[in-house]
């Protein structure tokens, strides 16, 4: 597999599990092989407000998040590597979002950057999300 289909497949099945975790579909114990593990110790979430959210930070929150939102989908678009230095890679995508209870807007969409380590499983090093311009959410379909 190329790098690119690596990264996509990888960010695809994260927010997979997101919308699974969220719906309380997915057993309990699947957080840390599923998720948690892939997390460098010393990551950092900036998600589009602009707080810096550390790894225990997001262990609580997910812990905190099982079951809570059954109506969460997650659409993940437009998936591009930017840049690939040895095994490091800058990947950028559009996130979709239907149902998200813990957002202002339910239906909401994102820009984000991830820089993430081509190890197995692939380790997220770091990751920032933007909103996207209502111009691009108007544009575009929630449809996922």
């Amino acid at each position: 597999m190329t790098p690119l289909e690596i990264v996509k497949k990888e960010i695809v099945d994260l927010h997979d599990f997101f919308t699974e975790w969220f719906n309380g579909t997915v057993e309990r114990d699947q957080l840390e092989p599923r998720f948690l593990s892939r997390l460098h110790n010393d990551i950092q979430f900036i998600p589009p407000e602009g707080l810096v959210m550390t790894a225990d930070i997001i262990r609580e929150g997910f812990a905190r998040g099982y079951g809570t939102n059954p109506n969460f989908r997650c659409h993940i678009r437009d998936v591009d590597i930017r840049y690939v230095r040895h095994d490091v890679v800058l990947a950028t995508y559009t996130e979709w979002q239907t149902g998200a209870a813990m957002s202002a807007d339910a239906n909401n969409a994102r820009r984000t950057s991830v820089l993430v380590e081509m190890t197995e499983p692939v380790t997220w090093l770091h990751i920032q999300e933007t909103w996207l311009p209502e111009s691009e959410r108007k544009a575009g379909s929630f449809d996922v």
